[in-house]
């Protein structure tokens, strides 16, 4: 982490955010620190502080009433103020002081804000009709021949969610041509570090839409790779691809981001801040070029710009800094990003849509994730791996006793039971993706894609027990990240078993600001408003279980690594889930888990993940087994 002054300009966090004073409203002339808008700077550093936190938890799982915990720690923070203030008069010392050092109590001089742009309701509201009448009006001229009418320009087509927007948009007749930037690979010995090949963006293209099942004609002629990287001006594409493209391109749907949620600050800024700034300033050059048929430009953000929005639910019409901070610098960087969306539109008149999702899982049917580990298939590929070790009896006495006490260490979540984790299927975000492409209305509009049927860490402690045969303990978020995790990886790492120690602090780093009761809640109404998607939104609940089943037999908890073998096993899954649910009459996810196991067991060698035969199992009929 860079410290104060040593931050090149162009990353200096005040050049969104201010610091105001509470006393007088006016804005502080001091230097802040990108640590300083995280939520970890701002406590936990007392041990009075952590033994509150775990107090308010216990009051919420018993009562359920989030309000009666803040009222309670309202008067337990105004005792301990009466207290400091009456023992400092005794010692005639500093109350403030003696508040700090006994009891964690200390008062904010301060609090944070974005910068507010000079632009009045009326204006925006006036900019939003033009640009929309334009949207439409160029929406329209593209559709005029009858022809399929988008052709898309799309940043971060390897990664999760655009493997998905390459699925869809293949099987979506309104797009006729789908270009995705992609750098060039360099391919190394493993054991050496020497360069073997490098692969071309058309050969990488090849491969994907080889492992996404998009290599026959007609479909893979919808698509075209072009050399480029988001972190260079104009995207990094080549003078004759740029002219090309401006005369073609309709939309662009800038989709590439670091999630690493334990990154850097400057790693997540150039990623997030950087990446989306080219990508603005590409789609203006598109916007303003004579006879160019450019319509939009779809910014892909997160749900969590909103940060610890714990008091209230986080609308899609606004965003403000949150007065709980941020929990990483993935989600204030992204914040970061959508105001630079909203000032290109606003100052610039450029036609923006911005996109939220919340946690993208795998498909809702199948679990498929196109070998993604990241996020919450991570602790479900550790609790996996964990119980295949508990289950191991070779070695000796020793040997099992010391890898049973590492599977029973790796198999704690940090996690409220009643915290609310918001997940949502790849395959709904990516419809409110192409959605948009059809909704020149959508211009200017924040959408959240995120569910209303979110799931508890308690009934993900109950679904891992169910379908991958541990028993996950639920540990106080508060407790685990400043006294339970420090021990166990100090263990982890005496008993040379560094990687576990890494995978333990990766999981606290990930789910720790995620899994605390009051979590933030965000408003939908837009995916459907707006986008015109289906209101039932899906239930993160049934997700979460194919999660489960998908990580545990394609992926077998994260062994399965390679590509074009994750691609063949999920080929095979896929067409399995559909013929079971065809004879269980309903979604497979609500399939008793052990019915589940058993129609898998029966349809697949497992050793060779090949179908035994191509009569699907017999399922039982719902209801039966619940």
């Amino acid at each position: 982490m860079a410290e104060s002054g040593s931050l090149p300009p162009e990353l200096d966090p005040s050049r969104y955010v201010e610091k105001v004073s509470l006393a007088t409203g006016e804005v502080l002339d001091e230097p802040i620190l990108p640590e300083q808008l995280l939520v970890h700077k701002h406590r936990d550093y007392h041990v009075v502080d952590v033994q509150a936190r775990r107090l308010m938890s216990r009051i919420v799982s018993a009562t359920g009433d989030e309000e009666l915990a803040r009222r309670r720690m309202k008067e337990i923070r105004a005792l301990g103020k009466r207290a400091s203030e009456a023992l400092a008069r005794a010692l005639r010392a500093d109350p403030e002081a003696v508040s700090k050092s006994l009891f964690g109590l200390k008062s904010k001089e301060y609090f944070f804000r974005f910068k507010k742009h000079p632009y009045g309701e009326q204006e925006i509201r006036a900019t939003l009709e033009r640009l929309r009448r334009q949207a439409a009006e160029r929406y329209a001229a593209a559709r005029a021949g009858g022809e399929p009418a988008i052709r898309l320009l799309l940043t971060g087509g390897t990664g999760f969610i655009g493997k998905e927007i390459l699925w869809q948009a293949a099987h979506d007749e309104a797009i006729a041509e789908v270009v995705v930037l992609i750098r060039p690979k360099i391919v190394r010995d493993r054991g050496t570090g020497e360069v073997r090949r490098r692969l071309s963006p058309e050969e990488r293209g090849a491969r994907l839409l080889r492992q996404l099942w998009l290599d026959d004609d007609p479909l893979r002629r919808k698509f075209r790779f072009v050399a480029g990287d988001v972190e260079e001006p104009d995207l990094g594409l080549a003078g004759d691809d740029l002219a090309r493209l401006a005369r073609r391109i309709t939309h662009v749907v800038h989709c590439a981001a670091s999630v690493a949620f334990d990154a850097p600050y400057e790693e997540s800024f150039r990623a997030n801040v950087v990446g989306t700034l080219n990508a603005l300033r590409f789609s203006h050059k598109l916007q303003t070029t004579p006879g160019s048929p450019f319509v939009a430009h779809v910014s892909i953000e997160t749900s969590y710009i909103h940060g610890r929005q714990v008091k209230a639910v986080a609308r899609e019409d606004e965003i403000v800094f949150p007065r709980n901070f941020y929990n990483n610098f993935y989600e204030l960087t992204k914040a970061m990003a959508s105001l630079e969306s909203e000032r290109f539109m606003l100052s610039k008149g450029l036609r923006v849509i911005q996109l939220c999702p919340a946690i993208v899982i795998g498909d809702s049917r199948t679990g498929n994730n196109r070998g993604d580990t990241k996020v919450v298939n991570a602790p479900v590929n550790l609790f996996g791996r964990a119980h295949a070790a508990l289950s191991e009896r070779k070695g000796s006495f020793f040997e099992r006793s010391k890898t049973s006490m590492l599977a029973r260490m790796a198999c704690v979540f940090p996690g409220d039971a009643s915290a609310e984790i918001n997940l949502i299927p790849v395959d709904r975000v990516v419809e409110g993706i192409l959605a948009s492409l059809k909704r020149p209305q959508a211009i200017g509009e924040r959408v959240h894609l995120a569910t209303d049927n979110r799931v508890s860490a308690e009934e993900i402690q109950r679904i891992v027990q169910q379908e991958v045969g541990v028993k996950v303990k639920l540990a106080e978020p508060t407790l685990h990240r400043n006294v339970t995790l420090p021990v166990l990886t100090t263990v982890l790492c005496r008993l040379k078993q560094e990687r576990l120690a890494r995978a333990l602090e990766k999981l606290g780093t990930i789910f720790g600001g995620y899994s605390e009761w009051g979590q933030t809640v965000h408003a939908v109404g837009n995916d459907v408003r707006v986008l015109g998607l289906s209101p039932a939104r899906p239930d993160a609940r049934l997700a979460f279980r194919m999660l489960c089943r998908h990580n545990r037999y394609v992926q077998e908890f994260g062994k399965i690594r390679d590509p074009d073998e994750i691609s063949r096993r999920e080929k095979i899954w896929a067409e399995l889930i559909a013929e079971l649910e065809e004879r269980w009459g309903g979604r497979a996810a609500t399939m008793p888990a052990a019915a589940f196991q058993r129609a898998v067991e029966e349809a697949l060698d497992l050793e060779r993940f090949e179908r035994r035969s191509r009569t699907p199992p017999a399922a039982p009929s719902p209801g039966t087994g619940r």
